[in-house]
């Protein structure tokens, strides 16, 4: 089965209604109607066709904005704390080899 874009329909309908003779002015015209109302449709299924709509969408921005940067830091809070971590046994197995833990112990 062939899968046909919205584009590739739309060009074959009106080259189809060209040659029977309908106005190409009116036919793109009729598109272009077309798309806006399924653009506006599904923007009111959304809960985005009213005023705050543009408020709401810089908003949800700025919120996966912070997730995004919080993300980032609790990585390399991570990250900094397990070089920690590493650099402390390595410390502590220098120390057991060098036979240092006597020090500590007295």
């Amino acid at each position: 089965m062939t899968v046909v874009t919205a584009d590739a329909l739309l060009a074959s309908l009106m080259a189809q209604a060209e040659g029977r003779g309908v106005d190409m002015v009116t036919l793109r015209a009729l598109a272009e109607e077309s798309s806006e109302s399924g653009a506006r449709r599904a923007l009111a299924q959304l809960g985005l066709d009213d005023a705050r709509a543009r408020r709401d969408m810089d908003e949800l921005r700025e919120l996966l904005s912070a997730w995004r940067d919080a993300k980032r830091s609790a990585a390399r809070a991570v990250a900094a704390w397990a070089v920690s971590v590493v650099l402390a046994l390595l410390l502590i197995g220098l120390a057991v080899r060098l036979r240092l833990t006597e020090l500590v112990t007295r």
